[in-house]
């Protein structure tokens, strides 16, 4: 029930769509470099979300059409599910980021044209990432518990960390990077690439754009397991992914100035993270109780487990899921408003 097939026109409008709206955003509405203004950001944002949600109801129309509508609204509220999980642990690389650009000096208006070629990396390195974890997953079904152990481990590493998990001064990701590639010790424009001495040397700016890079694929150890803990359709996770990727570079200009207000939403993503973990283990402690069980299974708690085992309530997990991602952003957010971070004192 989890995973059906969709035809070919239904990858070819995701990639008709999500091409389209880069080339929009990139080849008219930012075609010259500059630091986008607050208004910009709250209009782009607006966009990529409408995208999202627009998407989802295609999602819902197309199962609709051809496994009717109970599979159809299964699979929207898959979607928007794996939509929200992947955003907010989205939101999560942007401090990351700010990090980054903050180490590195990237000028702000060169900071757009890093983020969105880091994206349309990020479009084929996660494809790759997804396929084969699905294919694995579907090869040997007990890594969704390695996947379930790894994200409550992380979420409870994330729960004791006070730290932003990167730091470009000590990074083994620069030391590695600037090993292989020639890299100049300064920004040439808005180019990657220029030719020194003959030879052809990348700029800062492809340096910064290479570990923002290399950052993604770690966060997407993160994330791509957690995506699985709610779905294994392919079509699902891979465009629910991109959708949230998508308006990263959008988020990061939204977010900059409002890092420190939301010091909480850490703990929101680590509750996540465990929870998702927690239900991806929970197959593996119900088969256990029910091997240990001695005896028919009449009613009560064993019928319960044992109906469980037959995905019997994947409709209602699903639910349960959305709610709790909701609750946990909504809460960490909200606390960090009410209680905001105390000032560093003055050194």
């Amino acid at each position: 029930m989890n995973e059906i097939h969709y035809p070919i026109w239904c990858w070819v409008t995701f990639f008709v769509v999500v091409l389209l709206a880069l080339f929009v955003d990139l080849g008219i509405a930012n075609r010259r470099d500059h630091a986008p203004s607050r208004r910009e950001t709250f209009i782009w944002s607006s966009v990529w979300i409408s995208l999202a949600l627009l998407f989802n109801a295609f999602v819902y129309g197309a199962v609709t059409h051809s496994h009717g509508a109970d599979m159809g609204f299964f699979k929207a509220k898959e979607f928007l599910t794996g939509y929200l999980i992947e955003l907010s642990l989205s939101v999560d690389n942007l401090f990351v980021f700010l990090l980054i650009f903050g180490y590195f000096k990237v000028p702000k208006k060169y900071q757009h044209r890093v983020l969105f070629w880091g994206i349309m990396g990020a479009l084929g390195m996660r494809m790759i990432m997804i396929f084969t974890g699905a294919e694995l997953v579907e090869r040997f079904h007990w890594i969704l518990y390695v996947f379930g152990a790894f994200l409550l481990w992380t979420g409870m590493k994330m729960f004791g960390s006070d730290d932003d998990g990167f730091n470009p001064e000590e990074s083994r990701l620069v030391t590695f990077v600037t090993r292989f590639i020639r890299i100049s010790k300064h920004y040439d424009g808005n180019r990657f690439t220029v030719i020194q001495e003959g030879k052809r040397t990348g700029t800062l700016l492809l340096l910064v754009l290479i570990v923002v890079e290399l950052s993604d694929v770690m966060f997407a150890v993160d994330s791509i397991p957690a995506i699985f803990g709610i779905t294994t359709d392919k079509f699902i996770v891979y465009t629910s992914n991109i959708f949230a990727i998508l308006g990263l570079r959008t988020f990061f200009f939204l977010l900059a100035d409002l890092a420190d207000r939301f010091h909480l939403l850490k703990f929101g993503l680590a509750f996540i993270l465990s929870f998702i973990g927690v239900k991806m283990l929970l197959p593996l402690a119900a088969a256990g109780v029910m091997k240990l069980h001695d005896g028919p299974v009449e009613g009560g708690f064993y019928l319960l487990v044992q109906r469980y085992l037959k995905h019997e309530f994947q409709q209602s997990m699903v639910n349960i899921s959305l709610g709790v991602v909701l609750c946990a952003l909504v809460i960490s957010v909200v606390a960090s408003l009410i209680w905001p971070k105390a000032a560093e004192p003055e050194s």
